[in-house]
């Protein structure tokens, strides 16, 4: 609905609102007219004819002026306000008392006109008609034509004030429907936008569990694939031993898969960071890779590394998996170094392997897109390139506001103790970077 005119809908809805308050009205003012007209009136008849016109605009009232206001039908409202003017002519005419019925007819008309012009036209209709009547009951009331004059400029001082009441009544009513819509399409926005915050949280909740999914499950899949492979050449070649140890590594990947899928149910953390720091998941991320594809893992800065808050941890074991995950499908690498540290104040993480490196025009996968994503929500940087040496880097710096540095090297620069790797009772012989050896 508009300020200017309201359109019949529009107006349904307003009478719709505002109906029972009329309803009141109409039946007081009704009642309180009724009683007073059979009371005045000077014979029985004219109480009788008097009380039936009332019943009449009553029942019309119910019939067709509330009948139709409830349904928008503006046929019915327009028959209603011919019979309420009729009704109020007609008891003018019986009894002075019947002008108290003009409360009724003026406001009754500004209520069910749909325009503006409407409501000024039927006021003008309905003080002519209540002037005449005026004139048929007391033809003496107009022998001069002074007489004449002061009724006239009674009836046209009632019409300017209903008229100039009825535009105001209804312009504060038409400002309260628009403030009425205001508040309606102010409720739809806010439901819509909450809908299109709720699609794009479960649209960045999809993303993040498919991200975790690539960077965990996909991943052990992945190795219990190559593992089970080997098993196969193993066994081809009756090398039992050496097939029973593939295979043992492919129940542990298994395990390790089921307990990265039910944290991610759980919506818990990586299970790695669940048992230790986030140099132990390192570690032993180290440690499994090494007993898996053989390639020798260098291991440099965990004692140094100190405590990383858990978002931060998340991001960088999260990156050494997916660097280390890249190495195993592509690099053809026979030593991968993986050190963390302290640049500065933050911290960092650096996979390097001394395989064929990255391609002419090499194109990120969703792995890197994946760990790119990540460390730029941490607030962070990711370096993909070549290795000094050959082969490829990839290098993660995450700021310091959730890392703690470390207190101090550990005892005799003693690291966490490593997993053993099964290989048949024999040792990696893999060395750290700052080539002292160690036994996995």
């Amino acid at each position: 609905m508009t300020t200017r005119m309201p359109r019949p809908v529009a107006r349904h809805e307003f009478w719709v609102r505002a109906l029972r308050g009329w309803d009141v009205g109409f039946y007081a003012i009704t009642a309180v007219a009724g009683v007073s007209i059979a009371i005045e009136v000077r014979s029985v008849r004219d109480a009788v004819v008097a009380v039936v016109l009332l019943v009449g605009l009553v029942v019309a009232y119910l019939a067709l002026g509330r009948r139709g206001a409830k349904r928008g039908d503006v046929r019915l409202t327009r028959t209603y306000l011919a019979v309420l003017v009729t009704v109020v002519v007609l008891e003018v005419g019986l009894s002075e008392l019947g002008a108290v019925l003009l409360f009724v007819g003026y406001s009754q008309i500004w209520f069910f006109a749909t325009r503006r012009l409407e409501g000024v036209l039927w006021s003008v209709l309905l003080t002519v008609a209540f002037t005449a009547a005026i004139v048929v009951r007391e033809p003496g009331a107009v022998a001069t034509v002074a007489d004449a004059a002061e009724l006239v400029g009674q009836a046209g001082t009632g019409l300017v004030f209903a008229i100039a009441l009825g535009l105001w009544i209804t312009w504060v009513s038409e400002q309260s429907e628009v403030r009425a819509a205001l508040v309606e399409e102010l409720g739809a926005a806010q439901a819509e936008l909450a809908s299109t915050h709720h699609a794009a949280g479960v649209l960045a909740e999809r993303a993040r569990l498919a991200q975790e999914i690539h960077d965990t499950l996909a991943q052990g899949f992945t190795s219990v694939v190559m593992l089970a492979q080997a098993a196969s050449a193993e066994l081809a070649r009756d090398r039992v031993g050496p097939a029973t140890e593939r295979v043992g590594q492919i129940e542990q990947v298994a395990r390790d898969n089921l307990a990265q899928a039910r944290a991610l149910v759980a919506a818990f953390g990586p299970p790695e960071l669940e048992r230790g720091t986030l140099g132990d998941a390192l570690d032993r991320l180290a440690a499994r890779f090494e007993a898996e594809t053989g390639v020798r893992v260098e291991v440099d800065g965990l004692p140094a590394l100190g405590a990383v808050g858990p978002e931060h941890a998340v991001v960088l074991l999260r990156a050494a998996q997916e660097a280390l995950a890249n190495v195993r499908k592509h690099a053809g690498a026979s030593v991968v170094r993986l050190a963390v540290g302290r640049d500065g104040d933050d911290v960092r993480l650096e996979v390097v392997d001394d395989g064929r490196g990255l391609p002419a025009g090499a194109v990120e996968g969703v792995g890197l897109r994946g760990m790119r994503e990540r460390v730029d929500a941490g607030g962070g940087t990711l370096e993909v390139g070549s290795g000094p040496g050959g082969g490829t880097r990839v290098a993660v710096t995450l700021p310091s506001g959730a890392a703690t540095p470390a207190a101090g090297p550990a005892p005799d620069g003693a690291r966490p103790a490593r997993t053993p790797a099964p290989d048949g009772g024999r040792a990696t012989g893999r060395r750290t970077a700052d080539g002292t050896g160690e036994d996995a």
